[in-house]
This record gives C-alpha cells, structure tokens and sequence, in this order.
C-alpha cells in the first residue's frame, strides 16, 4: 500500500472541494445570506490548507494499485461528506452534526432521503449547495476530480474502475482522463439543456437548478417540501420524467451516438430491458391507480413519473404514492431494487446485473435438461467471463447480507415493517423516499442514531458498490503487504 500516494490524492481532492464551496458562499452573498456564506468559507479554507501542505507535492513513488484505488475513492466520499456537512452545522441550519453528515452523505451519493422536516425553511445557499452535491456525485466525486485536474493519469484507471458503478469498467478512450472529460461534457450538456427547457416551463432560474442538479445525479433534493408536486405543472413532469430516464441510460450509449455508431445503442440489450421494465411497470401502474384519478392520462402523468423517478433511483415526486393501492406500492419497490444502467447516474442493482441473474438461471435449466451442452451467457453478443460473473453473485451476496444486517439494526427502533424495510432500500440502493413512514411526505428525521449511522453506511455502501467501502472498513486492507 502506497500511504504516502493515497494521503496526496485525498488533499487534492479536498482542494477541489474548497474550490466547489465557494459556489454555495457566491450563492449566500447574492442572497444576502453573509452568515451562511462564512459558514462555507471557514471550511474552504482548512481544506484549501491540507491541499496545500499536503497536496501539492506527488511522493517519489508514485504507483497505486486496486487496492489502493479502493481505498482512496472510499475515503474520498467520506471526507467530501465530513467537511461538507460542516456548513449546515456552523450555520445553524442543521444544528446536528450527525444530521447534517447523513443530509451531505445522501447528498453526494445521490440518494435524496432527507432529515429535514421543513425544507422550505432553509437559506438559499443550503439549499444550493445540498442539490448540487447531487450534480457533483452523480457521475462520481473522482470523475469529477478527474475531469478538471491532472489529478493523477499513471494510475487513474485503478480510481474510476472503484467508482464507476456496473459490473464492467469500460472506458470511452484509451486514455482515463480523455474519458472522464468526454462523460463530464455530456452530463453538463444535458443538465444545461434540461435547465433551459425548465426556465421556457415557467421555472425560475434557481429553481431550474435545483432541480436539473437532482435530475442529472438521479439525487431529487428539492427546494419544497411537495418536491416536482409543487409546480402542478403536467410539462415540467415530462421535462423532468423524461430526462430522469436519460439519465439512467449507460452514458457509453451517448458515446457512441456522438461517434455515430447508432446501430449499437439500438442492439443494447441493457437499454431495451430498461426501458422495457419502464414502459410495462407504467402501464401496469396506470391501470391500477386510474380509479384514483380523474382520467386515464392523468393517471398515466404521475404513474409514469413515479416510476422514471424510482427505477432512475431519483427519488422526486408529483404525488403520495403511499395512498396508491398495494400492488402498485410493490412495484415501486421492485423498481427501488431493480434500479438503473449500469455506467449511469442512478443507483440500485442495476439493470445489466438483473440480465446477468435471469441468464444464469436459463443457463442452469439447460444444463440440467442437457448436461452435456456448452451454453455461454451473453450481454450485447459480448461473452461474460467467469470474472465477471463471479463478481456479480459476490455482489449479489454482499448486498442481501448488508440488507439483512441493516433491517435488524433499523428494527431496534421499533417502527412499523413497511417504514424500517423501505427505509433500508431506499438508501442502500440510493433512491431517497421509500414508502409509509419515509414516502414523499415523510422523512428519516425520527430514527434514532444508530439508525442514521446505518443509513450513511448503506448510502455510501450503495453508491460505490460495496466492495470498494468494505475495503475501507476491513483491516487487512490497510496492511501495507496485501
């Protein structure tokens, strides 16, 4: 383990986060807000001071390895999270600190589930800088580090392979840092395009911030306590519902359209499962709830956002699906489960991981039909090696073993089944609000701390995949002989 590299990396990284909270104190100057906006300043300059006694300098020895990149992507998010949630705390906005480090760690890792009761009461500049964690995250803290530093081309292939979520880590381009800033582009340029077609709705420019900065990331913070609900506006939920589902297409795919290599998209099995399992759970959906509504495309209006919104693992809402009948309550959670793309912005298990489940099982009935039989499994008319494979049944393990653990931890506070089961899906695949007591109208205000601790663990968990946080926690990782 190369010590030295890991602690250069990690105060690089904190210089860009001192240079990203100038953006929220810009925000509270603007506003008016000058307490709000010192509370940002003070931590800016701390992190501005490890980067430079620290972060300046690259150690003689400079290789890293897979290991190492785990590590420091892990601690990446956790120190983003720590010092990030440092405002909120300074400025008395969320008095708790551990409050305001699961508002920042949902924040960065996208996931939306919120402590706030009263988000309405909060200043412009929080507001501001707790959706654009969202945009930060969304693609990957390193990513985003990668894209405007030099932060270290030798080895960056080791940090987004730990960051980048989906059982392959393909790059665009031969050169990690080429392609971290060609994901970047795109992101950027869809998230500008979807503010201006927000503005044209009727949205005021903060407000379009806001909200594309949580479309983008799949995060769904927003600045009022009814979310997207607020704006009863049937065009900025198709706005909004369609470009939640952009977002949770694998960013490869825009590549290729880029390059104009269409025919690919239009083969990718992946993106027609996604949208397949969009379209039928809408349908489905409409068909249940449309008593509830005045008329089928009404209903259709909030079925199909709701499910872009959870499948995507957004987490906004035009309505409380809690009063929607049972069966459309048990899609939503297949959704929570099933979640986006892989390479995407959205959380979940993915969907390519789900394709690779369902081939295996086919796979398995063939050989016991026909125990002779070669059958190879396939995604794309690409062979999955047995590397891959393995790693998806190890995920699949690790992840029903967290969500296990983590229910029976939840449980201790003695909430109702529906709250304490949704609870855990809704942060460890990184969604936001889950149903009953934590639906749209509820919040994670009233669990108890050590509820939190293990809500902050699944986020993080989720969002890096929850090998590359395990690695943090594990205590061989750390031996320098490994």
């Amino acid at each position: 383990m190369n010590i030295k590299m890991i602690r250069f990396i990690l105060a690089k990284m904190l210089g860009v986060e001192a240079v990203l909270l100038l953006l929220p104190a810009f925000v509270g100057v603007l506003y008016g807000e000058m307490r709000e906006a010192v509370s940002f300043i003070a931590p800016a300059l701390v992190l501005a001071l490890i980067y430079i006694f620290m972060g300046r300098k690259k150690p003689e020895a400079p290789s890293i390895y897979g290991k190492d990149g785990m590590i420091i992507v892990a601690s990446a998010w956790v120190l983003w999270s720590l010092f990030g949630a440092v405002p909120f705390t300074v400025s008395g906005s969320i008095p708790s600190y551990l409050d305001a480090f699961f508002e920042m760690v949902s924040g960065f890792t996208t996931t939306g589930s919120s402590i706030l009761k009263d988000v309405e009461a909060l200043p412009w500049s929080m507001l501001f800088w707790r959706s654009f964690s969202h945009w930060v995250g969304g693609m990957g803290v390193l990513v985003f580090v990668m894209m405007l530093t030099t932060l270290d081309k030798k080895n960056s292939m080791y940090l987004m392979r730990a960051e980048v979520p989906g059982p392959e880590k393909d790059k665009l381009v031969p050169k990690t840092m080429s392609t971290a800033r060609i994901l970047y582009g795109m992101y950027f340029g869809m998230t500008v395009l979807e503010i201006i077609l927000l503005v044209v709705g009727g949205m005021n420019l903060f407000d379009s911030l806001i909200h594309a900065f949580g479309t983008a990331g799949t995060g769904g913070f927003s600045n009022y306590a009814a979310s997207v609900g607020h704006f009863n506006s049937a065009y900025i939920d198709g706005v909004i519902s369609v470009f939640m589902i952009l977002f949770g297409v694998n960013f490869n795919l825009y590549f290729f359209l880029l390059i104009g290599e269409a025919k690919a998209v239009w083969k990718n099995e992946e993106l027609k499962a996604y949208l397949g399992i969009i379209a039928l759970s809408t349908v489905l959906i409409t068909i249940n709830i449309n008593g509830q509504y005045p008329n089928p495309l009404k209903a259709f209006r909030y079925a199909v956002f709701q499910v872009a919104s959870i499948i995507t693992t957004t987490g906004y809402a035009t309505t409380d699906y809690n009063v929607w009948p049972m069966f459309s309550q048990c899609v939503l959670i297949l959704l929570m489960v099933i979640g986006a793309s892989a390479s995407s912005t959205g959380g979940g298990i993915k969907v390519s991981r789900v394709m690779i489940v369902f081939k295996s099982i086919k796979q398995e009935l063939k050989r016991l039909v026909h125990p002779q039989s070669v059958s190879i499994i396939r995604i794309n008319g690409k062979k999955m090696s047995p590397d891959i494979l393995k790693n998806v049944y190890m995920y699949l393990m690790a992840y029903a073993g967290i969500t296990v653990l983590s229910i029976l931890l939840v449980s201790l506070d003695n909430k109702d089944f529906a709250t304490t089961f949704s609870s855990v899906m809704a942060t460890l695949n990184n969604i936001g609000p889950g149903i009953a007591g934590v639906g749209p109208a509820g919040s994670f205000a009233d669990f108890s701390v050590l509820s939190k601790l293990v809500f902050c663990f699944d986020m993080l968990a989720g969002r890096l995949e929850i090998f590359p946080f395990l690695m943090l926690l594990t205590a061989f990782s750390w031996r320098k002989r490994f």
